[in-house]
């Protein structure tokens, strides 16, 4: 009969794989047109021409429940039991999207726990759209990541029951499963290095910054520029005054020659005192006397 399972297929979990399929869906896909049209006389190297006609997925739809194309490929392929090379390389296929989640899907079922995660988990970087048929016959905007995510954490997907598997820590605890590698893991490795070199290169800064900051401070530096800066002072106050005199008139030069005059004495006033303050003491006493008699003082 058509809907018997190829005699060579191996039992899957002490049972027929087509009995994966509750007997409700299985009898809906028997009576399904697509079924009996296409799906008919297929076998492992046919069925991939089918897979890639695919352009949605799901379990059942509409009010009697029919069953999507997509449905009818995996009870095809639980019929015939493709070999397992074979269906990595569906999962493989990074060409068809539905080709490649068709594999995953059949994995998912037939698979022992290691090879679920081993050839699932990759998935997660593939981020594809998918359409997706909902059970009242619509369309839902899916990705290929969030379907492999369905499968491995979820008991029910596309209206089928899902094998139990054991949780990831387990089978890495007995050693069956490596630690996942996350397809991140390379740019927080980056990251971590970029986080590593900059208080380095801040502290470089720091020093550089201290380093300018005391040579900038230092006193020979501060009195250069201090004395620099009084030249430039003096040499403008000068420029002003020559300017002024020139720009001035007549009157302008006569208060700045009593002005200069008035310096001029003070400043022989100054000298005439420090020169007193130095004389001889005999000198003095001379002097003295000559100033009472009206002599000039001695020189």
């Amino acid at each position: 009969m058509a809907n018997r399972t190829d005699p060579a297929a191996k039992s899957i979990r002490g049972t027929n794989p087509q009995n994966l399929v509750e007997k409700i869906l299985r009898s809906k896909i028997y009576q399904n047109t697509y079924w009996k049209e296409q799906c008919f006389g297929l076998t492992a190297e046919t069925l991939v021409d089918k897979a890639m006609e695919l352009d949605h997925l799901g379990g059942t739809y509409g009010g009697n429940r029919k069953p999507t194309p997509f449905m009818c490929l995996v009870m095809k392929m639980l019929q015939i039991q493709p070999e397992k090379e074979i269906v990595i390389e569906f999962i493989k296929n990074e060409d068809y999207k539905y080709v490649r989640v068709l594999g995953a899907f059949y994995l998912r079922l037939t698979g022992t726990d290691v090879d679920v995660y081993r050839y699932l988990e990759p998935l997660y970087n593939d981020y594809r759209k998918l359409r997706r048929k909902l059970s009242d016959g619509c369309f839902s905007l899916s990705h290929v990541d969030e379907v492999i995510d369905e499968l491995l954490t979820k008991d029910y997907s596309c209206d089928i029951a899902l094998p139990r598997v054991k949780k990831r820590w387990t089978l890495e605890s007995s050693g069956s499963l490596p630690p996942r590698k996350s397809a991140l893991e390379d740019d927080f490795e980056e990251e971590e290095e970029k986080e590593e070199a900059e208080p380095i290169n801040d502290s470089l800064e720091d020093d550089i910054h201290e380093k300018n900051y005391y040579r900038g401070r230092s006193p020979v530096r501060e009195r250069d520029r201090d004395r620099r800066r009084d030249s430039h002072r003096h040499r403008n106050m000068v420029e002003i005054e020559i300017g002024k005199g020139k720009a001035g008139n007549g009157r302008d030069e006569i208060e700045t020659v009593v002005e200069e005059g008035a310096i001029q004495e003070a400043e022989v006033g100054v000298k005439t005192e420090k020169m007193g303050s130095e004389e001889d003491p005999e000198i003095a006493e001379w002097n003295r006397i000559r100033a009472s008699l009206g002599l000039a003082p001695l020189k």
